[in-house]
């Protein structure tokens, strides 16, 4: 009889042993469950994170790749602009007369008329008013339409802003330099000497 109690003592020991066994072992399985998920989770947020970062390296390399075309195009343009401005400008200055070219047109072909009227004609005076009136004219022309001003009185008192004095002379009754012959006109643009007039002075005689 003792020996079938302590029999099933045992028994009772060995079944509770097994369960707390069983139980760790559960415990045990759970934990490893429970790793392998964190461990399967941080792998997840890994490939998770380095998709996002392959994107955002794709997305930044197609906005680089944009701006690298757009400053391309926009170097192209400004080299294309220069260029323009270096040609008009280059036209500026090439075409520049072509007003005062197109203004002397009809004065040259009128001295070209008044030549071959002088070899059809012995009319030496017609001739000379006829160049006179040639004369004229271009200067009106130039005067009008360029500014164009001739220097060429006599007996006004010397300046040497518009004369040049080539001779000299001291004359009576004189007060001040005076120019007494013109021997080239001067000619002022707009108001500019662009030629002074060579001139004779006269000087007061002491």
């Amino acid at each position: 009889m003792s020996k079938h109690k302590n029999k099933k003592k045992k028994n009772r020991i060995m079944g509770k042993k097994t369960e707390e066994f069983d139980a760790k072992d559960e415990e045990i399985k759970e934990e490893v469950v429970a790793e392998t998920l964190e461990e399967e989770n941080v792998e997840e947020e890994v490939v998770d994170e380095a998709e996002s970062l392959r994107k955002e390296l794709e997305e930044e390399k197609a906005k680089n790749a944009e701006l690298s075309d757009r400053l391309l195009r926009n170097q192209a343009e400004s080299e294309n602009y220069k260029k323009r401005l270096l040609k008009d400008k280059e036209d500026a200055v090439k075409y520049a007369n072509v007003s005062l070219v197109k203004d002397l047109l009809d004065p040259i072909d009128n001295f070209s008329r008044a030549l071959q009227a002088a070899d059809q004609s012995k009319n030496f005076d017609g001739f000379r008013d006829g160049v006179k009136m040639i004369e004229d004219n271009m200067l009106a022309v130039l005067k009008n339409n360029w500014g164009l001003e001739v220097i060429d009185a006599e007996n006004v008192p010397f300046d040497p802003n518009e004369h040049e004095a080539c001779l000299m002379e001291e004359v009576e009754g004189l007060e001040e330099d005076t120019v007494t012959m013109m021997l080239q006109k001067g000619y002022k643009l707009n108001g500019r000497v662009i030629r002074p007039a060579k001139v004779k002075v006269g000087k007061p005689k002491n």
